[in-house]
């Protein structure tokens, strides 16, 4: 596939949120609280960027910058930053 699809950008958006929320309710594992917060603002930014470039028509900055926030998500998720177990929103099991 060579386009990002209206149906293919409204699906990002729902795994990237849903995946957000669930880290932000998750435990963490490590001892590292500050850095825990800090990454979840730069997601929390990632995903208003995201749909900022959405609302604008820009489709395809929208997905590069969800794409981002997915990638800090899984980043989190595999140093234990938020403890989850769900390999279908998280490189994770």
């Amino acid at each position: 596939m060579r386009e990002i699809t209206e149906e293919k950008i409204k699906k990002y958006f729902l795994v990237t949120e849903k995946a957000f929320e669930k880290a932000k309710k998750a435990g963490n594992r490590t001892k590292l609280k500050n850095e825990r917060e800090d990454c979840l603002d730069m997601i929390e930014r990632y995903i208003k960027d995201a749909r900022h470039f959405y609302d604008k028509g820009d489709i395809v900055n929208a997905f590069a910058a969800l794409s981002y926030a997915h990638g800090w998500l899984d980043a989190g998720a595999r140093i234990g930053l938020w403890d989850v177990h769900d390999s279908k929103l998280f490189t994770v099991d």
